[in-house]
């Protein structure tokens, strides 16, 4: 291994701290995502709507894809990401339904 100049390790350090909590402020935005999804989830159950809404997921896809390409991030990526995020919510939503969900 190579030795890493003082200033280089510096700016190193300084870039990687800002990594770290702007990923500690996205674990804690999808911690209150999922917290509203939660109480969708049992709003839809106790009103036997299905746990999927494929046209609200068109239009949040298509609103996630504008406002990534607005702050220069690949659409594509927030889409899988969107469709990731999705999928788990649609999970939660079907254990409500069926009775089998606990509080996490």
């Amino acid at each position: 291994m190579t030795e890493t100049a003082p200033s280089v390790q510096a700016e190193l350090d300084r870039l990687r701290g800002s990594i770290d909590n702007i990923d500690a402020a996205v674990v804690h935005m999808l911690a209150e995502r999922f917290k509203a999804t939660q109480q969708v989830g049992l709003l839809k159950a106790r009103n036997q709507l299905p746990p999927a809404d494929p046209a609200r997921e068109a239009r949040q896809i298509a609103r996630l894809r504008s406002l990534a390409e607005s702050a220069k991030l690949d659409p594509a990526f927030a889409e899988k990401l969107l469709n990731f995020i999705v999928a788990e919510v649609i999970r939660h939503h079907e254990r409500i339904a069926d009775g089998s969900a606990t509080d996490n």
